[in-house]
């Protein structure tokens, strides 16, 4: 099996920076695209940041400028720097990546989420 687990969200005050990680455990093959989502009570999860293996990066509008999203892909990592953070920043923040996983000898690619971390900014 495959894991990925997020760590670094907290409270921080409006302005104020956090980073995100996020690690791949697991037999893991290769890890193509890997990013961030957000999701916070009745909406929907949305995407924050991606990155792909070869580093084109996307983002969502509301963040460009003050979130980068990077790799690290001999520790099977991604980071999100958040810089500038806003209230409406405020989320349960999502780990995603597609892995390659070896099993039984097979290499099978799966779609695979992180448990979130919370990331709360007070104003």
């Amino acid at each position: 099996q495959v894991h990925l687990v997020e760590s670094g969200g907290g409270l921080v005050q409006a302005g104020g920076s956090l980073r995100l990680s996020c690690a791949a455990s697991g037999n893991i093959f290769n890890i193509n695209d890997m990013g961030w989502y957000r999701q916070t009570p009745g909406k929907q999860r949305e995407l924050v940041a991606t990155v792909s293996k070869s580093g084109n990066t996307n983002y969502l509008d509301s963040v460009k400028g003050r979130f980068t999203v990077s790799r690290d892909s001999a520790k099977n990592t991604v980071y999100l720097q958040m810089n500038n953070l806003k209230p409406e920043d405020a989320a349960v923040y999502y780990c995603n990546a597609e892995i390659g996983a070896l099993s039984a000898d097979l290499l099978r690619y799966l779609e695979v989420w992180g448990q979130g971390t919370l990331v709360t900014v007070s104003s």
